[in-house]
């Protein structure tokens, strides 16, 4: 890998019923099966975190490109769905994006050039399925 800006690290230890916890003690989390009432956090909510903050950081830089003043609010779903092709399980993400600022027109726009831009949209590409849902409000 070549011009790394910079490098986070998280361990995982028990797998989907166990731990995780980042190098530097911000995030450590209980993990808990997603389905159960148990109290701790699951990797398909720690994705979505990730994913949700990531998105919105395209999305605000792509409307300062064009010039656009927005407030924006990114909500990222993330399921665990059945994978009927192997017996096993994959992810699906819905991504709920408010725009504030514009027009439901410029919204579309503006949520396409995030979804071309973000790395985390790069990085599931062509991978899961992510629906996108901008909302001019």
């Amino acid at each position: 890998m070549s011009n790394v800006i910079f490098t986070s690290k998280a361990t995982a230890q028990g797998g989907r019923e166990g731990h995780v916890k980042s190098d530097d003690g911000l995030v450590d989390v209980n993990l808990v099966d997603g389905a159960s009432k148990e109290s701790g956090s699951n990797p398909e909510q720690l994705f979505a975190a990730g994913y949700s903050a990531c998105y919105d950081g395209a999305l605000n830089l792509m409307a300062s490109k064009k010039k656009k003043d927005i407030e924006s609010t990114t909500t990222a779903e993330v399921s665990l769905i059945k994978d009927e092709s192997d017996n096993g399980f994959k992810l699906g993400v819905v991504l709920n994006i408010e725009i504030k600022g514009v027009s439901q027109e410029e919204a579309e726009e503006l949520a396409n050039d995030a979804h071309d831009f973000c790395p985390y949209s790069k990085a599931t590409r062509g991978n899961i399925e992510v629906e996108l849902k901008p909302k001019a409000v």
